[in-house]
């Protein structure tokens, strides 16, 4: 595929993330799949394999935090790889805090699918979005 192609595949992977899209989701990923998450200290952290643990993360995801993104992606591609630069705002729901993170995705397309994701997040924000305060959640 050219690199041209690779990035048409990362954005539609995000853009069926974004609507909610499993089935594209699923669709736009190798049955192989894996999806590394840096840190410790928040719910989303560690490795992700295979369409049931994409699956297992969207629902985690979705039951974790809420996201927006209010600047537009940056896409770089050289061969199979493409890198996703962005940068986000949101809240971890079960403490209320907010948190902004700067981050990129490495992003293997093979054969038209979603191979790899390797995220680069501030695992620092967000760890700290996600600890409970000896009172509870705000």
């Amino acid at each position: 595929m050219s690199i041209q192609e690779n990035v048409q595949v990362v954005k539609d992977f995000f853009a069926a993330m974004g609507s909610g899209d499993k089935r594209g989701l699923l669709a736009l990923s190798a049955e192989d799949i894996e999806w590394i998450i840096p840190g410790e200290g928040w719910p989303l952290a560690g490795t992700h394999r295979r369409h049931s643990g994409l699956t297992d993360l969207l629902q985690k995801a979705s039951e974790t935090l809420e996201t927006s993104y209010p600047k537009p992606f940056e896409f770089v591609a050289q061969g199979d790889r493409v890198l996703v630069v962005g940068f986000a705002t949101g809240k971890i729901i079960a403490t209320n805090k907010t948190f902004e993170d700067d981050w990129v995705f490495a992003i293997t397309v093979r054969d038209g699918k979603v191979k790899n994701i390797q995220e680069y997040i501030d695992t620092q924000a967000l760890a700290r979005a996600s600890q409970m305060d000896a009172s509870g959640p705000a």
